[in-house]
């Protein structure tokens, strides 16, 4: 590293071009949420998958069995209904939207019943 404090960023050989993944902010909202979830004892497991059209993260009751909740961005539908879905254990759409806090909004509500 040189004195200034720059960081030059360089790919690495053989990465994934144009993969699609969350940024810094995006994955702390979703695992502060997570986080919470595991406290309140409805979540104990969660898989990150980054692929070319969406970035998913899957939350489980259990490791051994399907995600309870799909949390799926995909940019392409950026400017249609929204790049963000949130996905149930039978693959429905629960709730789509432009805004990550939005389409979080469902679990955040089962999370205050439960904790009340």
């Amino acid at each position: 590293m040189n004195g200034g404090g720059n960081i030059s960023v360089f790919p690495l050989p053989g990465g994934a071009p144009n993969q699609t993944g969350f940024d810094r902010q995006e994955l702390n909202r979703i695992l502060d949420l997570y986080g919470r979830m595991v406290a309140a004892g409805l979540w104990r497991d969660y898989a990150i998958e980054l692929g070319r059209e969406a970035a998913i993260f899957s939350c489980f009751r259990r490791a051994a069995e399907r995600p309870e909740f799909r949390i799926e961005k995909r940019p392409a539908l950026r400017r249609k209904q929204g790049m963000w879905a949130l996905v149930g254990e039978g693959g429905a759409v629960l709730k789509r939207g432009h805004e990550l806090s939005g389409v979080l909004a469902p679990l955040e509500r089962k999370l205050v019943r439960v904790v009340e």
